[in-house]
């Protein structure tokens, strides 16, 4: 067994080496670790006695396990209702086009609950009201700097 992820074995133990806690070890080990790399997925797999395909397939398929390590920050447009009406959409749109997804991930989250901030972003946890695309990029460069 590897000794490389050896942070994972209480997680085995505690569902027993068995392949049905698949999901939880995979949750866990994105926990530890920050994301999936190929080299975890094949320990998991081993350590389950899991085709290495079925492991892959299973991390590929939920969004919210990733493959790669994360951008070093994230941004989150708000695409809830009053978001939407002051022009989420194309703010997400205009994001997409300009960010450099190496050092921004971007995504979008249905609702944050502080409508009267519309439109909004959330950058690492912090929410920023009333944005436009240029606010975005101007405040994400000067975190990045």
């Amino acid at each position: 067994m590897s000794r490389c992820f050896q942070e994972l074995d209480p997680v085995f133990k505690r569902h027993g080496y068995k392949a049905e806690a698949l999901l939880e070890v995979l949750a866990a080990a994105q926990g530890l670790y920050g994301s999936l790399s190929e080299m975890l997925l094949r320990h998991i797999a081993q350590t389950l006695l899991l085709p290495f395909s079925r492991v892959h397939g299973t991390a590929s398929f939920y969004h919210l396990f990733r493959l790669s390590p994360p951008a070093p920050k994230q941004c989150l447009v708000c695409t809830g209702t009053a978001c939407h009406i002051q022009g989420a959409g194309l703010l997400l749109n205009e994001l997409r086009e300009q960010l450099d997804t190496k050092t921004v991930e971007l995504g979008s989250v249905r609702c944050v609950g502080t409508c009267s901030g519309a439109p909004l972003v959330v950058v690492n946890g912090e929410i920023w009201n009333h944005q436009t695309t240029p606010s975005v990029i101007e405040k994400l460069k000067e975190l990045l700097s």
